[in-house]
């Protein structure tokens, strides 16, 4: 029995999170509603803990600097450490990798026409290990491998939402080719809106985000043509983030001709620091136990 994706899981990566997490202030008022949105995120984590982890997210200048912008790369290592981002790294466990189903996916991939950059050794910043500490909370280490998958949304020009769109389906075939039983989730990380910079620094547009999110949901294909210049307009520079998502959501298995995913778990809040934070859970549907 081959490889196969059962769920993807969305959520925003804000920096402040961790640190929250790290200092012991999720039970702050400012902090605690945000984090009371995960609890149900934590226990189905604990019910359905995959074999691997394919995490889509974005590198923010520690792995790579303006010398160097992969538009796609996927993490083949064995292990990836925490990247200190300027204040020391986070005090998480190590990551661990899954090199095996990692250079399968690369090789598929590739020979799908994406040119994914290889990268065997990389630290990994909050891009990846928040979103790790939301659904996981703090463990003595990480429950399963994960394979890294970084995007760029830092500089111009950046992959299209058709294009990410359709690398999740691309990755959805390699995994599925993958000559092992396993069960994989697809994760996409990242947005929603927000601006760090500028005269409209601290945007947020939540009638966005909800008609996002139920997009996301029921129309994907939708949303791959939105322009780049929508998403800065309507949500702020840094929303542009949410085209990881559609890798995510474009490894679901209706995009091929399957029945629609289940959500199991919808949440919004703002603000944590200056970003709308969004999140969401689909299942596949259990074709073998209906």
């Amino acid at each position: 029995m081959n490889a196969r994706i059962t769920a993807s899981v969305f959520t925003s990566h804000v920096p402040a999170i961790g640190a929250a997490l790290d200092q012991g202030k999720t039970e702050e008022p400012y902090w605690q509603p945000l984090f009371a949105g995960y609890e149900f995120s934590q226990e189905w984590m604990r019910n359905n803990i995959p074999d691997a982890i394919v995490l889509v997210f974005n590198d923010h200048a520690t792995a790579f600097s303006l010398d160097m912008i992969p538009t796609f790369a996927i993490g083949t290592a064995s292990s990836y450490a925490v990247a200190d981002e300027g204040w020391g790294p986070r005090p998480i466990p190590e990551v661990q990798g899954h090199p095996d189903l990692a250079a399968h996916i690369a090789h598929s991939v590739i020979q799908q026409d994406f040119d994914l950059t290889i990268v065997n050794r990389m630290a990994v910043d909050h891009g990846l290990t928040v979103p790790l500490s939301l659904m996981f909370g703090q463990p003595d280490a990480w429950p399963c491998p994960i394979i890294p998958v970084a995007v760029n949304v830092v500089q111009y020009p950046v992959p299209s939402g058709q294009r990410c769109l359709d690398l999740g389906k691309a990755i959805r075939n390699a995994i599925e080719s993958y000559d092992e039983s396993l069960d994989v989730q697809v994760w996409g990380t990242g947005g929603m809106s927000h601006q760090l910079q500028g005269p409209r620094a601290g945007l947020i547009n939540a009638d966005f985000d909800a008609a996002f999110l139920d997009t996301l949901i029921f129309d994907p294909e939708c949303l791959a043509a939105m322009p780049h210049v929508e998403y800065l307009r309507e949500a702020g520079s840094e929303s542009i983030e949410l085209v990881m998502w559609l890798i995510a959501r474009g490894a679901m298995g209706d995009l091929a001709g399957r029945p629609a995913p289940s959500v199991e778990h919808r949440f919004y809040h703002v603000p944590a620091s200056n970003t709308a934070v969004g999140h969401l859970i689909l299942t596949e549907p259990d074709l073998e136990n209906p």
